[in-house]
């Protein structure tokens, strides 16, 4: 059960009978409140297991059952034993929870000026102000391309046989030129066009069990984007965003292949109309798996909106909060919305 025109890749069928064995998937991006970035949540000084047992307890008493999480390749570079027991004790417990997690290797959101230690102070104000790329401008370099190649196989191949990982995500947004709020790659594009096909081969040949996936985002017809068509026809499973109001999601759908599962790995925007109770009822209807951007308020600052990166929330806080579900003290933000995910997740 083999796709031959991309060699490894699953079958329609195989995708089908894998995702026929799952109960709906809804989730959260998740990064504890104490975390403005992927290095932050890993890094040994940073790392709260406490703090990550009691945020999932919240998501899982909602009837969340699986979790969204981002890694990073210079955890690995700088001690790969130590970032995988790192991964390993998340997942214990992310799984005592009853929440299995899908595994992001690479990103292409934010800023590509990477550094391991000690990250800034989050700007006042600001959406995600500190959060990171990876391999950020690592990509221009094709002698680091060896150690990226080395890093998803070991990382997939510690965990390919793990019950506790349900789904591999390659790369995050990798067409993302983030709006000029940063200096880009001039030629990040055709960079990401070469080594993104690499990296799906390099998580194939650890041979996981769990499907890959790239979560296509960009463009009016997907296809406009020619990464979205790299990465769906890499894909075992389709993956997508959309912070869109309903019709637009449903139209949004209508523009995605049906023949395989699909994943929608993040949503959820109140001010420009995607809710929960806009969108959830939709992906139920139609099988899709839902994971929100954001879980508990905190270091990322997702609670404000992508237009503070121009116009910091410093005189006051947004209404409504852009994303996320929980004060960091557990409180709901929204007690009719926690309400609905429970109902529509029982």
């Amino acid at each position: 059960m083999v796709d031959q025109s991309v060699p490894g890749r699953w079958s329609a069928e195989r995708a089908n009978e894998w995702y026929a064995r799952q109960p709906w998937l809804v989730g959260a991006n998740f990064v504890p409140s104490s975390a403005s970035n992927q290095l932050e949540m890993w890094q040994a000084e940073t790392f709260d297991p406490a703090l990550i047992e009691r945020e999932l307890g919240w998501a899982a008493e909602l009837g969340m059952n699986s979790m969204r999480v981002f890694l990073h390749d210079l955890l690995w570079a700088e001690d790969a034993e130590g970032f995988k027991g790192q991964i390993s004790r998340y997942l214990d417990i992310a799984q005592a929870k009853g929440i299995r997690t899908m595994l992001v290797l690479f990103d292409s959101v934010w800023n590509p000026d990477v550094a391991l230690g000690k990250q800034p102070e989050p700007r006042p104000g600001v959406h995600n102000s500190q959060w990171v790329q990876g391999p950020g401008r690592a990509l221009a370099d094709p002698n680091q391309y060896g150690r990226l190649e080395g890093y998803v196989e070991d990382v997939v191949s510690s965990f390919g046989a793990d019950e506790r990982v349900i789904v591999w995500d390659v790369w995050n947004e990798p067409s993302n030129l983030n709006g000029g709020r940063f200096e880009e790659l001039e030629n990040k594009r055709a960079l990401v066009t070469d080594l993104l096909p690499q990296v799906f081969s390099w998580a194939r040949r650890a041979a996981p069990m769990q499907p890959l996936t790239s979560g296509v985002w960009a463009g009016k017809t997907l296809y406009d984007d020619p990464h979205a068509r790299i990465q769906i026809e890499n894909s075992d499973v389709i993956s997508f965003h959309d912070y869109q109001a309903p019709e637009a999601f449903e139209a949004k759908i209508a523009d995605l292949p049906r023949d395989r599962p699909l994943l929608l790995t993040e949503f959820m925007a109140r001010k420009p109309g995607s809710t929960f109770e806009g969108i959830l009822p939709i992906a139920k209807r139609e099988k899709i798996a839902c994971y929100c951007w954001g879980l508990v308020a905190g270091r990322s600052q997702t609670l404000y909106p992508w237009d503070s990166w121009a116009n910091p929330y410093v005189e006051a806080m947004p209404e409504p909060w852009f994303h996320d579900v929980f004060h960091p003290d557990g409180m709901p933000y929204r007690d009719d919305e926690v309400a609905l995910i429970r109902q529509l997740t029982r």
